[in-house]
């Protein structure tokens, strides 16, 4: 009795911030952030591959060659939360970048496909780390990345928002992100300032007269006087 009492108490309200993303140019600045070497083009893949997928950065190293493998590098199959699978399609340039990665690397099936310099799986923190590298470089070419609070999640954002602004549906984002519950995917059309505006200009404001500007007699005497 005395625990459904305690359920039954409402969460305190709070404001709710609205989801930060990065948009395409500044996913393409990061991106290019990157140098040309063992490191460099670990990290443009991995994060190639967040933004093409929005998948969650768990769901993405814990990824093993033999993930991709069997599939020839065409899609991803990740198992998110709740031991859930689901397949994700990669572009063309991304699947030519993972096959690139596997052979030059000659990485086996057991292998992790996003492995440290010790080749154990790279981890949260340390992919963290390279993406805080990334956009400080990056913001010189792309000031919008100055004092912003860039995260690993930052990229999953930027898929949902790109998807959306494409014109697909909640609905399937959300299918799509894995989402259990369809009203986190709405907070993406909260966080869309462009689509608001777009409706915004489809809708005609209502037809009035300008208000006549009418001085009054203390304005008048004040003028007079000049």
């Amino acid at each position: 009795m005395l625990t459904r009492r305690i359920l039954a108490i409402p969460f305190k309200r709070q404001v709710k911030p609205l989801l930060g993303f990065l948009t395409r140019l500044e996913v393409e600045a990061i991106l290019d952030a990157t140098e040309d070497t063992w490191t460099g083009r670990r990290n443009r893949l991995l994060f190639l591959l967040l933004y093409n997928t929005g998948a969650r950065i768990s769901e993405v190293l814990a990824l093993r060659v033999q993930d991709v493998l069997p599939n020839l590098a065409q899609y991803l199959e990740v198992r998110g939360k709740g031991r859930k699978q689901r397949r994700l399609a990669l572009w063309r340039k991304t699947q030519r970048r993972l096959r690139r990665w596997i052979r030059d690397n000659h990485l086996t099936s057991e292998m992790p496909l996003f492995p440290n310099r010790f080749g154990e799986p790279l981890s949260r923190f340390g992919a963290l780390q390279q993406l805080h590298k990334l956009v400080k470089k990056a913001s010189s070419k792309q000031p919008t990345l100055e004092r912003r609070h860039i995260s690993l999640h930052s990229f999953r954002h930027a898929t949902a928002m790109s998807l959306l602004q494409s014109g697909v549906v909640p609905e399937v984002i959300a299918l799509w992100l894995g989402h259990e519950n369809p009203n986190t995917t709405h907070q993406y059309v909260e966080a869309d300032l462009t689509m608001k505006r777009q409706t915004l200009e489809s809708i005609a404001p209502p037809k009035a007269k300008a208000d006549r500007f009418r001085p009054d007699g203390k304005l008048l005497r004040f003028l007079e006087s000049l």
